[in-house]
């Protein structure tokens, strides 16, 4: 029972991230494409969808709270049953924790994208007043 629990919980986190790699593909990519050159732009959107899924599938599949179902703890005698109940909370718990996990995750990239895109458009801003056509004649 807690392979099952274990393999339903990596399938759900991995549906999350999958959802959410869709949702905000297109974002990441305009924004990447704006920020940083056009040749290594699509490198780092990969890699920013595969750091997706390993944040997500990792914050959503909490393998120290799953150890619970199958090792008893220091004031109980047995371990957590696994009852429908504990099943239905288990799955909540895991969409909860990967969606939680990826939020913070792009919080950050956003973030630095932020600033990131202030600095572009300061030397953008910069350029044409530094090095524009003389207007003398």
């Amino acid at each position: 029972m807690f392979i099952t629990l274990l393999a339903v919980t990596f399938l759900i986190a991995a549906l999350v991230c999958l959802v959410c790699v869709k949702l905000f593909s297109q974002p990441i990519t305009r924004i990447l494409d704006r920020i940083v050159a056009d040749e290594i732009s699509s490198a780092w959107v990969k890699y920013l969808k595969f750091a997706i899924y390993v944040v997500g599938i990792s914050g959503g599949v909490r393998i120290n709270q799953l150890e619970r179902f199958i090792n008893p703890s220091y004031n109980e005698n047995d371990p957590l049953a696994l009852t429908r109940d504990r099943w239905v909370l288990e799955i909540y718990r895991t969409i909860i924790q990967s969606l939680e996990s990826i939020a913070g995750m792009l919080l950050v990239f956003f973030i630095f994208a932020l600033i990131a895109y202030v600095i572009v458009r300061i030397f953008e801003w910069r350029r044409p007043q530094q090095g524009g056509p003389s207007t003398t004649g």
